[in-house]
């Protein structure tokens, strides 16, 4: 599916980490601030970009009123025990952006919205419970701010739909392979899906929201080398005896996780768009298996080099032409001196086109022993 070409805004997405508190804080503030304290930390030491990201919801108007206080429902219990005011919030954004990370929600509903442009957040996810909620993504997009979405659960077509609401308002959209199952095995990774994505999207940046909990260095690696370009994890600390979700990362596990994004980018190399330029060693290895042209008998000079007056064979030696510069036939090499059998063929001793360049004259002259 080929859309409009984002504008330049959609290079905040590249190489950005967005590390995910959900209800990690467990509505307590100082649980809050000492999460982004550590994760900075970890941030900085690994020298990446990384958002610190919360959840907004307006829990006076998000869950209804009949159902507030029904704890036998998870997802009531659970933003309800998370419950913190916008001043908390407030309090929370503002560490988030003095920590040296980019401060970012996920907003569940309108007044969230509301908030995210409040508290100037540089980019809006929209969860994958939320990624056809259209009064919610209406909302997000009047704000002109970048979004990133993951793509847990969609259809194709609520993909492509998706997709083209932002494109045709012109707001940077990335989209996040997502399985959103919390945790989900490493075999249900899908992660060709990134693949899928970039070829459908080409004009959006794709990266990988991830909730394995068996070996997530792994995959950030296959997600790089796949072309993903943000990459989210849920986090949370467990120095004061909390259990961890299995799907989130303790800081050390955090750390782990950069050094393998690191690595990746340092394997993969900087050239997906052109060829590579070899490396100085390289060319000299090769150089020592390329064939030189010898001289089979004697010639002398003005003749026209045919197929029985040379020979090739290794050493290649300094001067010499190689199998790869030999031209024979009516328009090959004639020679410009007498050459002695069993004698290497040199770059001045025949006539030959690429004289004409002193650039590969000299490496002619240089390579080989």
């Amino acid at each position: 599916m080929k859309g409009k070409p984002m504008n330049a805004t959609n290079n905040i997405f590249d190489d950005l980490f967005v590390l995910e508190m959900a209800s990690n804080h467990q509505g307590d503030v100082d649980r809050g601030l000492r999460i982004i304290q550590q994760y900075s930390k970890i941030v900085r030491f690994n020298n990446v970009r990384a958002a610190i990201k919360l959840q907004f919801r307006d829990l006076d108007n998000f869950v209804h009123k009949d159902f507030t206080s029904r704890d036998d429902i998870r997802y009531v219990k659970r933003v309800n025990n998370t419950r913190l005011s916008k001043d908390e919030f407030a309090q929370m954004v503002d560490a988030i952006k003095n920590s040296g990370c980019i401060p970012m929600a996920t907003p569940f509903d309108e007044k969230s919205v509301d908030w995210c442009v409040e508290f100037n957040m540089p980019i809006i996810k929209v969860a994958s419970a939320d990624n056809n909620d259209w009064m919610l993504l209406e909302k997000i997009a009047k704000t002109r701010k970048p979004v990133i979405v993951s793509t847990g659960g969609m259809s194709q077509k609520d993909l492509d739909d998706l997709v083209l609401f932002f494109e045709h308002r012109n707001i940077p959209l990335a989209l996040n392979h997502c399985v959103a199952a919390y945790p989900h095995e490493d075999s249900e990774a899908e992660l060709n899906q990134i693949d899928f994505l970039r070829e459908r999207y080409p004009d959006h940046v794709i990266g990988y929201s991830c909730h394995e909990y068996h070996d997530w260095t792994s995959s950030v690696q296959i997600a790089y080398g796949k072309g993903a370009r943000t990459f989210e994890r849920h986090i949370d600390i467990n120095d004061d005896g909390f259990e961890v979700a299995q799907y989130s990362s303790l800081p050390h596990q955090i750390d782990q996780w950069f050094k393998a994004w690191h690595k990746a980018g340092e394997m993969c190399g900087n050239s997906s768009k052109q060829r590579r330029v070899p490396l100085a060693r390289e060319i000299a290895y090769l150089d020592s298996y390329i064939r030189g042209v010898y001289v089979k008998h004697d010639l002398k000079q003005g003749q026209l080099l045919t197929e029985e007056d040379v020979y090739l064979a290794i050493p290649l030696q300094k001067g010499q032409i190689s199998c790869r510069e030999l031209m024979l036939g009516k328009y090959g090499h004639r020679l410009l001196a007498d050459c002695a059998k069993d004698s290497p063929l040199t770059i001045d001793k025949i006539d030959t086109p690429y004289t004409s360049s002193s650039q590969l004259v000299e490496e002619i002259r240089n390579r080989g022993i």
